[in-house]
């Protein structure tokens, strides 16, 4: 990490924590202005961590990104979990997202007892105000509230990009004052091979998503650079079962072009360069139970 010192600078981490597609990556992307963190209307789309850096003229804002607090199934689903909660004890402001759209229920009570047992400062974030009417979002508000004595709240809508900048501010406000953790022109921590396997995940679980999604997963395998400056990158998407092969892969493998036509886009405009992306489908039965596997594919609370 790179550190620092400026007399009055504020900066430190802020962990953005809820159940699941309460909006936590959208509103990572919008504090970033750039899609970089992976969204889809699945639950449990967010399996790593990925932490976005907003630097201001006063400060510097490392926002973590975490999969969202659900009761688990399996072991994949322990892991996530304890990725998310692990990241409450590292951090000087804990963000609880709530989706505005729906009532809050014993999902929201059982991560607000999580975040009320961290010393951090607590911020209540009333998302998709966009999709809520002005009574909707009061009622919310006020359900929310009660949960745990959150020290500041604030009503957004990432995808209108209202109150983004507020709530960048308002985390400003609570942080300490600290070093510049990161360079200036750094926008987030995801490695190459992480944004390779994210995207390629994400046009997965869009195109599939009333079929597979939760048994797919995704290991970017190698990247390497031409003279010309583009990128040959090869993946593979596990699933468990040879069935679920035959419906990724498609009839004439047209479902495995369309997602490595969706997902070439996105990692030609983040990489910078014209990409070739070479897709394979490999079956490896009950994957998500299987911890030196999801270990290997990143997914683990140590990654």
């Amino acid at each position: 990490m790179h550190m620092e010192q400026s007399s009055g600078f504020k900066s430190g981490f802020v962990a953005l924590v809820g159940r699941p597609n309460a909006g936590k990556s959208t509103l990572l992307n919008a504090c970033l202005g750039n899609k970089v963190a992976i969204t889809s209307p699945v639950a449990q789309t967010t399996r790593k961590r990925l932490r976005g850096v907003v630097s201001t003229e006063h400060g510097q804002i490392i926002i973590v990104d975490t999969p969202g607090l659900h009761k688990p199934k399996d072991a994949l689903g322990k892991e996530l979990n304890r990725s998310a909660l692990g990241e409450l004890a590292d951090v000087d402001v804990v963000a609880m997202l709530v989706d505005a759209t729906k009532p809050v229920g014993t999902g929201d009570a059982w991560v607000a007892r999580h975040v009320s047992n961290c010393d951090a400062t607590k911020l209540l974030v009333l998302t998709k105000a966009d999709a809520s009417t002005p009574e909707q979002v009061q009622e919310q508000l006020e359900a929310a509230s009660s949960l745990l004595d959150f020290d500041d709240s604030i009503v957004v809508s990432a995808q209108e990009s209202f109150n983004v900048d507020a709530f960048l501010s308002l985390v400003e406000h609570w942080l300490p004052e600290g070093p510049r953790w990161f360079p200036e022109n750094m926008r987030h921590d995801a490695t190459e091979e992480d944004v390779v396997a994210e995207f390629v995940r994400e046009k997965a679980f869009m195109l599939l998503r009333d079929e597979i999604p939760h048994s797919i997963g995704v290991r970017c395998d190698s990247i390497a650079y031409g003279k010309d400056g583009h990128a040959s990158i090869d993946a593979t998407i596990l699933v468990e079962r040879d069935g679920q092969k035959g419906i990724v892969v498609g009839k004439g493998g047209s479902m495995i072009k369309r997602i490595g036509m969706l997902a070439r886009k996105d990692l030609e405009r983040l990489l910078g360069c014209k990409v070739y992306l070479a897709l394979n489908v490999r079956v490896q039965p009950k994957w998500r139970k299987d911890r030196a596997e999801i270990t290997r594919l990143g997914y683990d609370a140590r990654a």
